[in-house]
């Protein structure tokens, strides 16, 4: 059995990891900003606009359900949710399978238009930011994000 040193002060992060943690919860912060003003400015909830990117990024047409999953939220809450991008002009509930149960949320095009138009300071900076790096050094970024994105995806938090 080992014992543990009473008193003894947690150990230091990395100083690397300390600034990259610094400048994820950075990022957040400016994705965050943007998100409620076009939240504010659509008449909709920030998590709404999670909702959009959602819909926007998945790789198949999402369900009412695996939006839920996606972002964590009740039933309840996602159907408010789809409620309020529906009444915004964002999305769409389409039954397209012969099981007409099946409800999927499409981004109305005309929406699409108007999330550019707003986000499009944000793919111009991006844009020019990615410009200083050459496309090695954006696969390694790629690859960082996707890693974390997935190690995120499935890490809970424990419960307060």
């Amino acid at each position: 059995m080992e014992s543990r040193e009473p008193d003894r002060p947690a150990a230091e992060p990395h100083p690397d990891l300390q600034a990259l943690g610094v400048q994820l919860r950075r990022l957040n912060g400016e994705l965050n900003r943007l998100v409620h003003g076009f939240a504010a400015g659509q008449g909709l909830h920030p998590t709404d606009v999670q909702a959009l990117a959602a819909i926007l990024d998945s790789a198949e047409p999402l369900t009412p359900g695996a939006l839920r999953q996606r972002l964590g939220l009740t039933s309840g809450a996602v159907t408010a949710c789809v409620d309020r991008l529906e009444r915004a002009g964002h999305v769409t509930r389409v039954r397209e399978s012969t099981d007409r149960r099946v409800v999927h949320l499409r981004y109305v095009p005309g929406a699409q238009a108007r999330a550019r138009r707003y986000f499009g300071p944000l793919a111009q900076a991006a844009d020019r930011v990615r410009g200083g790096y050459s496309a090695p050094e954006l696969a390694v970024v790629l690859r960082f994000l996707g890693d974390l994105n997935e190690e995120l995806s499935e890490t809970r938090s424990p419960q307060t």
